[in-house]
Parts: C-alpha cells; sequence; structure tokens
C-alpha cells in the first residue's frame, strides 16, 4: 500500500538510523533512514525529512525522547526502529520493550503517520558469542510484528532473508551495518512502504569472494581482534554506567529538504553500493 507522495518523514531511532557504519562523526553520517529518505525523494520531489535518532538510546529513551518532537512536526511517513540495545542488556524483557514500541506506533498512526518498522537479524550468525540471545531475537521479533499488525505499520522482515548476516552487510563492530547494508535496510523499508519501483532486490545473496572462507586459526584471530577492539570497550561503558550516546542530541532535529546530490542508478533510483571484494 503505498499513499505518497509524501511531504514529511521522521526517522526515530538508536544507532543504526542514525547512520553509525555508514560515514562517520567527521565527515558525517549518511545511514539507512538518510537512504531511505533519498528513495522516498524520487516519487516525492518536495520531501523533507528529520532524523531524530541518537545513538546507545533504549527503545523506552527512544519513546521518552524522540515521539514528542516527532508528532511535533506532523510527519506522513515516520520509521520506528528501536531494541536492538535493549536486547543486549542483562535485563531485557521484550513485553516492555515492544510496549514501548507501540506506543510509538499508536500515537504516530493515530495521527495519520504512514508508519514503518523492522525485525531484527539473528546477531548469534555475527557475534558467536551472542549465540545465546537468539531466543531474544525470535521473541522480540515475534511481538514486534504482532504491535505492527495491530497499528497498520508495515513491516521489513529482514530476519528470514540469509544475506542479512552476510558479514559484507556489517562494519567492523558488527554492531552497524556497513554503507552496503544500509543501503539494504532502506531497500527493504522502500518495498514494505511499496514505494514505486522498489522490489526484493535487497534479499539477493552476495556474489561469493576469493578466499571468502577463512580458516578456523583466521577466524580465532579475528574474534581476538573483535574482543579487544569492540566487545571490551563496549563491556567498559556498561560497567561505568556510560553510553555512547551521552552528551548527543539529533543529528536532523528539524524537517530539511533531502539533498539531491545521492549517485542514482540509470533507472532514475538512487542505486546500491557495490559489495566489498572481500568480507
Amino acid at each position: 500500500m503505498y499513499t505518497g507522495p509524501y511531504e514529511r518523514y521522521v526517522a526515530l531511532g538508536d544507532s543504526q538510523t542514525e547512520g553509525l557504519g555508514d560515514g562517520d562523526d567527521s565527515t558525517g553520517l549518511r545511514g539507512c533512514a538518510d537512504r531511505l529518505a533519498e528513495l522516498m525523494a524520487v516519487d516525492s520531489p518536495g520531501l523533507t525529512y528529520a532524523n531524530l535518532a541518537v545513538r546507545g538510546r533504549l527503545a523506552g529513551q527512544v519513546r521518552a525522547e524522540q515521539l514528542g518532537p516527532a508528532l511535533a512536526l506532523r510527519p506522513d511517513v515516520a520509521t520506528v526502529v528501536a531494541g536492538m540495545n535493549d536486547l543486549l542488556r542483562p535485563t531485557f524483557d521484550a513485553v516492555e520493550v515492544v510496549g514501548h514500541l507501540e506506543a510509538m506506533f499508536a500515537e504516530l498512526t493515530a495521527q495519520g503517520t504512514r508508519v514503518a518498522t523492522v525485525t531484527f537479524p539473528d546477531i548469534g550468525l555475527l557475534v558467536p558469542l551472542a549465540r545465546p540471545l537468539g531466543d531474544r531475537v525470535v521473541a522480540l521479533n515475534a511481538r514486534i510484528r504482532e504491535a505492527a499488525a495491530r497499528h497498520g505499520v508495515a513491516v521489513a522482515e529482514t530476519y528470514p532473508h540469509p544475506v542479512v548476516t552476510d558479514a559484507r552487510l556489517w562494519s567492523p563492530d558488527r554492531l552497524h551495518a556497513s554503507p552496503l547494508g544500509h543501503a539494504r535496510i532502506a531497500a527493504a523499508v522502500a518495498e514494505a512502504l511499496g514505494l514505486p519501483g522498489n522490489g526484493d532486490s535487497w534479499t539477493h545473496p552476495l556474489p561469493e569472494a576469493p578466499g571468502a572462507r577463512a580458516s578456523g586459526p583466521r577466524r580465532a584471530l579475528d574474534e581476538a581482534r573483535w574482543v579487544a577492539g569492540f566487545l571490551g570497550p563496549w563491556l567498559g561503558r556498561r560497567l561505568r554506567g556510560r553510553s555512547s550516546g551521552d552528551g548527543r542530541a539529533a543529528k536532523r532535529p528539524d524537517l530539511v529538504p533531502v539533498g539531491t546530490g545521492e549517485v542514482r542508478s540509470p533507472s532514475g533510483r538512487p542505486s546500491l553500493p557495490s559489495p566489498p571484494a572481500s568480507p
């Protein structure tokens, strides 16, 4: 169901929506919401776009900090993506998390906003140490689907597709998408919203790269580097009660016209980045 053209798109969420893994803080973050806005702008050339997401936010924080400003912007389309930060906490409660998501779904749709969300991939396929969290992902996704159905929210179903856990779609920290991954997420949401010209090509597997199958010793070395470079600092912040989002504000708090300088495919639509040569 496509209800466009759209005039005002607002993105709510955490680091994935903010765009971590797609650019950096010095050059600027792009990310899946920016890329989705570009896809929308093809058929909605007057589209304005605000991104209220802040890294590290839990679902309850997204609701408390971003819902009010989002409603005040009166979007006709919004994305709400949160819950992964909650899932990684020892006190995770799927009912509580989706309660916050559903409250946002309810208030936005009651205002006439077309809302989209996503299901999450099995992070145990990306991070072996996270395999015990697989049941949490299944429970969270099931409740997201149920809440979305109650409010007519579009769901980009990323969980069932093997390509979603291809390492090339993820940044080195394995928690944030790479530029290619952000492009695939944007394309998934575009399909869920029924944007004209956007199909299921985002589900297609990437070609296997030469030397992609690492040996056992290489995998062990990669795991050790990941623990030292990413897991250790993350655990350190948790133990100190700190968040990567402390002191940060939304990168795009106001509705601003979508830029027109993106790379486009021959069809005139923003193109997916090419996959890297190796994971």
